[in-house]
């Protein structure tokens, strides 16, 4: 079947119409466009920009004045004196030695050592005391010997308590007691456990030993 396209709809009829009125305008935009009157621009003048040339002038330049020089000291008067001044023997030195001549041999100066006195305590010296065994074995002993007080795990009383004991040359200690405590029971378990340690390396001061006093923190905690 071939298909029916209605008149109304068909375009092709119309084509010259639509030609010539397309052509018709365009000839009247071009009669207009040559009749459009062209006006000559008139030339503005901006005027002339005039600079006054200022001759630069020559500043002087100007330096500070410097003081005068102060005037000279006066010249110290020369003292004559005497020339028969008489000299000690034990403040000549001969710088003419002979060859033959015998020289006494050098003595150095001894510098005599003070004494330390025994009772003296020393709060630092130059080899500090030591646990036996050294700081493992100490911790080892406190842990192993300290009885937490049954007053202080009641009362979940907890801290440290800081002893301060003397460690005398033969290593023993003495003079323990408490520089700042928790209470419960803690300062009293503390020195009667530092009272139980063994001897200890004394300390030494020149190689001597010595009375040193050492301070202990120990602690206590509940797990």
């Amino acid at each position: 079947m071939e298909p029916k396209k209605s008149k109304k709809a068909d375009l092709e009829r119309q084509k010259s119409l639509f030609f010539q009125i397309g052509l018709t305008f365009t000839l009247i935009v071009i009669l207009l466009a040559f009749q459009i009157r062209q006006y000559e621009r008139p030339d503005f003048d901006l005027g002339t920009l005039e600079l006054d040339l200022i001759e630069e002038e020559d500043i002087p330049i100007t330096r500070p004045e410097e003081p005068p020089p102060p005037p000279p000291e006066p010249s110290q008067e020369l003292i004559i004196v005497d020339d028969d001044v008489e000299i000690e023997d034990e403040f000549i030195i001969d710088a003419e030695a002979d060859l033959f001549e015998e020289i006494p041999d050098y003595q150095p100066i001894v510098m005599e050592e003070e004494e330390i006195e025994d009772d003296y305590i020393f709060q630092i010296v130059e080899e500090q005391p030591q646990f036996p065994g050294g700081e493992e074995a100490r911790q080892r002993f406190l842990r192993d010997n300290i009885r937490y007080p049954t007053m202080a795990r009641e009362a979940g009383i907890e801290g440290t308590v800081f002893v301060t004991f003397v460690v005398e040359p033969d290593g023993s200690i003495t003079n323990v007691d408490v520089l700042r405590g928790i209470g419960g029971g803690c300062d009293e378990e503390a020195v009667r456990v530092v009272r139980q340690m063994p001897r200890w390396e004394p300390g030494r001061q020149r190689g001597q030993a010595v009375r040193v006093q050492f301070n202990l923190p120990i602690r206590f905690r509940l797990n």
